[in-house]
């Protein structure tokens, strides 16, 4: 059933027993009633503008935001757009989150993730959260409701990762989790960022494992974040041969130094031929597939690089679906395609073990911090 709801230009001229009307009134979990356009026909994520107003439903938690992290895809695209223009960047951030009451790039359709502090909890909120906590949150700005209120003026607009004052919004049904004490904050955000990726290739490794056979696991942008936590996970889960892809001598030397990967192929993820004879000399094709990189075109190259009866894992934004599934029939390839949505329980709780534990991912993402 649809329910009141303030619109964000109004808000400021109801009353206050009006306010308490409307904020009083349950809400849906998912967050339907902060849609503004189109009204009540889209979850908040396929929402063009949500209501990023600070007032509260019982449900919800307000947070004060201190970093913004965009997603790879979303920043690449729009420093690509404006030619490496941090302030150019800059500026299209603030106008979209000022037009759409989110970050949700409007080309890639993504977002990215935050951390912040609680500032509020609502009476009915059962997120477990408390007033003080320091936060990740675990789902997507493209469908957080958000607020900026610094103009971004720390953000030079070159990097990911954006210093901002604001307030974000999460709905009854939305993740978070509490930053750990012995990470830094900048650490654990870029973990938290792609944890759902290693959660699910050490799914479905297990999965080939309970079939009788250790897979060999290939990761597209091995020396990256969600990579580098991928060959990681995978090695954990038991995984037979593991082989990581990077685009550069530079990244494959990275990836050498450490023990992640059995074998380092420096390839172009975007040339069918040219990957799958490199995967084949390194010991492929790959029972497991998992496409990290930031840029369209791996779709089919993935597919010619995994075996029949394999599994691909999508974790790109950059993917085109329609391109992967067509492909695979095109290619007449008998392989399993999963979306790597984000979200695999317990998945930030295991990727930050990984970091704790593996010396080798911890000095892959310091020296991505250290870029930065």
């Amino acid at each position: 059933m649809l329910f009141p709801r303030l619109d964000r230009k109004t808000f400021g001229r109801v009353s206050q027993d009006e306010e308490f009307l409307v904020r009083s009134t349950p809400s849906s979990p998912v967050g339907l009633h902060r849609v503004l356009e189109p009204a009540g026909v889209s979850l908040p994520q396929a929402a063009r503008v949500l209501d990023p107003s600070p007032e509260l439903w019982p449900d919800e938690v307000r947070i004060d935001v201190e970093t913004l992290n965009l997603d790879a895809a979303s920043f690449r695209q729009l420093t690509e757009k404006h030619g490496g223009d941090g302030a150019a960047v800059r500026a299209e951030v603030l106008s979209i989150v000022a037009e759409r009451g989110k970050m949700q790039n409007p080309v890639t359709g993504s977002g990215g993730m935050l951390v912040g502090t609680v500032a509020e909890v609502g009476p009915e909120s059962p997120l477990g959260l408390a007033v003080g906590d320091r936060v990740a949150t675990l789902v997507s700005l493209s469908l957080t409701p958000l607020v900026i209120t610094d103009g971004l003026e720390r953000w030079d607009g070159g990097s990911e990762r954006v210093p901002a004052a604001g307030t974000a919004v999460l709905f009854g049904r939305s993740i978070a989790a509490r930053l750990p004490e012995d990470l830094s904050p900048e650490l654990a955000l870029m973990v938290m960022d792609v944890c759902g990726a290693p959660a699910l290739v050490a799914r479905v490794v297990a999965e080939h494992l309970a079939r009788g056979s250790a897979p060999t696991v290939l990761v597209l942008g091995g020396a990256g974040k969600s990579g580098s936590l991928s060959l990681a996970a995978a090695r954990e889960a038991g995984a037979g041969r593991r082989i990581g892809v990077v685009p550069t001598e530079t990244e494959a030397e990275l990836l050498r130094g450490t023990s992640l990967a059995d074998e380092v192929v420096v390839a172009d993820a975007r040339s069918p031929l040219g990957l799958s004879e490199a995967v084949a000399a390194a010991g492929g094709p790959a029972d497991v597939t998992v496409v990290c990189v930031d840029v369209p075109g791996c779709e089919q190259p993935a597919v010619l690089a995994t075996a029949q009866g394999g599994t691909i894992i999508y974790f790109s934004m950059a993917t085109s679906f329609a391109a992967a599934a067509l492909g695979a029939e095109g290619l007449a390839a008998d392989v399993r395609m999963l979306v790597g949505n984000g979200y695999v329980p317990g998945h930030a709780d295991l990727a930050v073990d990984l970091v704790r534990r593996d010396a080798d991912v911890r000095a892959l993402f310091e020296s991505r911090l250290s870029e930065g």
